[in-house]
């Protein structure tokens, strides 16, 4: 069964508040001269933005199959 529009706002949060852990993170590291590190942190969170991106697109998806085009 196909995921409920609240579920993939629920997993879109979550992946934000992921990418926020390694923002910090990579800010931490680069302040601290470990630029390797930053960037892999950096990269860590363009992923979790890619992902809560899919689900916004995924719950758009969910809502106009329950509810249709009505405007």
């Amino acid at each position: 069964m196909a995921q409920k529009p609240h579920e993939h706002h629920q997993k879109a949060a979550e992946h934000h508040e992921q990418a926020a852990q390694h923002h910090k993170e990579a800010a931490k590291q680069h302040q601290a001269g470990q630029h390797e590190k930053a960037a892999h942190h950096a990269h860590l969170a363009e992923a979790h933005h890619i992902h809560a991106k899919e689900h916004h697109e995924e719950a758009a998806k969910a809502h106009l199959a329950m509810h249709g085009t009505k405007h």
